[in-house]
């Protein structure tokens, strides 16, 4: 029987780069057997849930998102303790009714990465895990709900397609993306992947801050600082009314991802 949810971990990006109001209890840092995460792992607790927060790109957004250890990332919050993990991205728009300032919540993905550690299974027992449904599906609802209350522009069940970055698409680029997802990103994979290999719940909360160059406007990275920075207040207010609604007993089966995987 599944237990209590007590410790849910936030990797943040989109300018979200600390979650506790009044500062951190905590602070740790860690070695794993892929190396370090990307910077120390904060401890605080908000609304009676124990809450830890890392920053993807690392202190003063110092790492590129085909440079993260994301296995080092997932494997951290994994030995602390963390149940679920709910990931904060900015991402540019496939669709025009998903203009910046738009808030996402993908339920599947398309993987466009190239050169990635995409698996903590390199050798001895092989593993399939499932990513039929990608997201936790309690996490979803539960994340909708707030968002709603809060009365974000928020776009649910779309595909978000993950490249290699650091640059943007080209146009040729950028249109066949749209014939397959409707945002595009480039931190989602491998993290959703490994979450799953460790068995524990995930969900990305997307920012739209820009029109991909499909549009025919070429992606300018101050309009990307300009839009994230006008919406971090409320993907924070997300976050903050998130974040103590996901204890309790989950009825998901994220984990269970690896009861039959193995071969």
């Amino acid at each position: 029987m599944n237990a209590p949810r007590r410790t849910v971990a936030v990797i943040g990006g989109s300018g979200v780069t600390g979650i506790f109001p009044e500062g951190p209890v905590q602070s740790h840092r860690l070695a794993t057997a892929w190396g370090p995460p990307s910077g120390p792992i904060e401890e605080g607790e908000l609304g009676g849930m124990r809450v830890l927060f890392l920053p993807r790109h690392g202190p003063g957004h110092s790492i590129p998102p085909h440079r993260v250890n994301y296995r080092a990332n997932v494997d951290a919050l994994v030995s602390l303790g963390a149940q679920a993990i709910v990931t904060v991205s900015s991402v540019g728009s496939l669709r025009d009714e998903l203009p910046p300032g738009t808030f996402v919540v993908p339920d599947q993905f398309v993987d466009f990465t190239k050169g990635r550690p995409t698996t903590f299974f390199d050798g001895g027992r092989v593993y399939h895990v499932s990513l039929a449904d990608p997201f936790c599906p309690d996490l979803t609802r539960t994340a909708e709900g707030a968002g709603r209350e809060l009365g974000l522009p928020l776009a649910m069940a779309k595909t978000y397609v993950c490249v290699e970055g650091p640059r943007f698409s080209t146009r040729a680029e950028s249109r066949f993306y749209r014939s397959l997802a409707d945002i595009i990103g480039m931190t989602l994979v491998p993290e959703v992947t490994l979450a799953r290999e460790r068995a524990i719940c995930y969900l990305c909360l997307a920012m739209v801050t820009d029109f991909d160059v499909w549009a025919e406007r070429p992606v300018e990275l101050d309009q990307i600082v300009a839009t994230m920075h006008a919406n971090v207040g409320q993907m924070r207010g997300w976050l903050a009314s998130l974040l103590p609604r996901l204890g309790g007993v989950p009825t998901c089966a994220c984990r269970q991802a690896l009861d039959h995987a193995g071969v």
